[in-house]
């Protein structure tokens, strides 16, 4: 079977040391994966840039980082327990779980968001047409009626000899935003914020996909940068696209092809909001664009369920008209694992060089696992060697820096074209007599000589920061 263009991803972020599969010594586990040390530093200055624009730039957002495991009341309130799942069906011939509103999406229906009964309907009216729906997985169209599967991942705290009870379940958070509304009145007794104002969070969510085959875009394990904000009821329709702007010109910021996004405007929308779209990416490697981050409003429906269900008043002083309100939110929320493999995309490419090809990964820097590498020319040199170890722990104290010493010179270039490095720094013999090393850029692959005193300010220079 031919490689597929994901399969390409997949295996160069292992050979790379971006994503492992997890366990894999143990056959691996579906859908979870592990971060190598490229990619937790990869995925690092992401959670990084994205921290640096939500928060620490501004006045009116304030951190927070909420438990994973919350009151089992809270997810009753928020209708999770209730209405968070996807429709299954299964092949009767393979036991293959499949996803109905996806295999739908192939006639042409969008399922998305709509019941169990809708969507069986759907498939019924196919079947009276003529029409099939087949299993990928085997072909067959013996498939079971859709039904609903839940989404949320139980566990229970207590006794591990406790019997399982409805009081003792409590569920790993499907999403990160329970935890800022529960935290909502602690932050303004404690912050005293003025409306408006935001709460943002980096954090693990888990749910319990039917089906996830689309490497790190979709995983039971995942994490997600969000940031409610909060605001007058009046101020909804300014500020909603204001952050927009704000989140759109963020990619841009970071480097990305204006070309390769777009806006996707939900028709469909959840009974308390009144306007969501997404920001999609398209990718070369998943085949199109899909959802990288939502910007969705969604009024006073969060705090106020939050305020029925446990009695907590919710209200907060707005100066402005001197009177209690309850605010409405609106939210941004991108999964952290996505943009890890948006930007992997993006900066993936194999060009030709002397009729030899090299990978290389255009990144930022900002974004870029290691700033620079140092390397000796030699490594059976001991004076080079040690030279250049002295260099990367010098450089060390300002940026993320790699020592390499295997093989030649051009494999080595090669390796750190692979993860994305900017520069490449090497030490050679006329360093020891005149203190200067040759710096290589990724991209143009030009060499200059630069005195090692001038050093710093010329990365600073060529990195922007």
């Amino acid at each position: 079977m031919a490689k597929s263009k994901l399969d390409e991803l997949v295996s160069f972020c292992k050979q790379a040391g971006f994503v492992f599969p997890s366990s894999e010594i143990y056959g691996g586990m579906s859908a979870i994966y592990d971060y190598g040390h490229h990619g937790i530093l990869l995925k690092n200055n992401i959670r990084d840039c994205w921290w640096r624009s939500m928060v620490q730039e501004r006045d009116d957002v304030f951190g927070l980082d909420s438990a994973i495991f919350m009151h089992p009341t809270t997810w009753k309130a928020s209708g999770h327990v209730d209405s968070f799942d996807d429709p299954q069906m299964e092949c009767k011939k393979c036991h293959t779980r499949l996803r109905a509103d996806h295999l739908l999406e192939d006639f042409g229906i969008n399922a998305d968001k709509e019941s169990i009964e809708v969507v069986n309907k759907y498939i019924d009216d196919l079947r009276a047409q003529g029409k099939q729906i087949k299993c990928p997985n085997c072909g067959s169209t013996d498939l079971t009626p859709a039904k609903r599967f839940s989404l949320m991942v139980k566990s229970n705290i207590g006794s591990p000899t406790d019997e399982l009870t409805e009081e003792s379940v409590v569920y790993l958070r499907p999403e990160t935003c329970g935890g800022i509304y529960l935290e909502y009145k602690n932050v303004v007794d404690s912050m005293h914020p003025q409306l408006p104002f935001g709460i943002a969070q980096v954090g693990k969510a888990f749910r319990n996909e039917i089906i996830a085959r689309q490497f790190i875009f979709r995983t039971r394990e995942f994490e997600q940068m969000e940031m409610q904000y909060f605001l007058r009821p009046e101020e909804m329709a300014e500020r909603y696209e204001y952050w927009r702007q704000t989140r759109w010109a963020w990619y841009l910021d970071l480097g990305m092809d204006e070309s390769k996004i777009r806006w996707f405007k939900h028709i469909k929308l959840a009974h308390y909001a009144s306007q969501a779209y997404d920001i999609e990416y398209n990718s070369k490697f998943l085949g199109g664009f899909k959802e990288i981050e939502g910007i969705h409003t969604r009024g006073d429906w969060d705090l106020s369920q939050h305020s029925k269900f446990s009695g907590a008043d919710l209200t907060m002083w707005d100066e402005k008209t001197q009177s209690k309100i309850l605010p409405n939110i609106m939210e941004t929320s991108v999964g952290l694992g996505r943009l890890v493999l948006m930007f992997l995309d993006h900066a993936y490419n194999v060009e030709n060089v002397d009729d030899k090809t090299r990978t290389v990964l255009k990144f930022d820097p900002r974004l870029a696992p290691v700033k620079a590498a140092v390397f000796p020319l030699l490594r059976n040199k001991s004076e080079l060697v040690d030279k250049a170890h002295a260099l990367a722990h010098q450089l060390r104290q300002i940026y993320q820096i790699e020592f390499d010493d295997h093989g030649n010179i051009g494999k080595r270039y090669r390796r750190q074209d692979e993860i994305g490095t900017p520069l490449t720094i090497t030490v050679d013999f006329d360093t020891l007599e005149k203190d200067e090393v040759t710096v290589r850029e990724r991209d143009t692959m030009a060499q200059e000589r630069v005195a090692i005193s001038k050093l710093p300010e010329y990365l600073r220079a060529k990195l922007g920061f």
